[in-house]
């Protein structure tokens, strides 16, 4: 029996200790907040102090599941824009492959008006040179 006891006091000890440190640290808050109120009343009145927030562990489960709503539609939003720059990039490696050739085919061609403008162009040099 007296093992039994020794079994089960260290498993409580942990959180007896826990349980007796969250009561400490409350304990500690309220005494800061009761300060800080005893403080503030002794504030002239043409001193304002602001309204203090409500603390963080105040958010109600509305609050944080709105939040995480939020983020949630702005990662679906970044998801959408991503497949919609794949798409676009896409498109652009399309419109580049169809520009490749045209552009070597312009300046194909623009060679080949160079070469055959000279026999083709009245007025050209021999001309100008027999006459004169």
């Amino acid at each position: 029996m007296g093992g039994e006891q020794e079994q089960t006091t260290p498993e409580s000890a942990p959180s007896g200790l826990v349980g007796r440190s969250i009561d400490e640290f409350v304990n500690q808050l309220r005494g800061f907040s009761d300060r800080a109120r005893s403080l503030a009343g002794a504030v002239p009145s043409k001193l304002s102090l602001p309204s203090l927030p409500s603390p963080p562990g105040a958010l109600s489960a509305a609050q944080l599941r709105a939040v995480a709503q939020t983020v949630s539609a702005q990662r679906q939003s970044i998801g959408a824009m991503r497949a919609q720059l794949d798409a676009f990039d896409q498109q652009l490696a399309v419109f580049e492959r169809i520009l490749d050739p045209l552009v070597d085919w312009s300046a194909t061609w623009a060679r080949l008006e160079e070469a055959v403008g000279d026999f083709v162009r009245p007025g050209n040099s021999d001309e100008a040179s027999t006459g004169a």
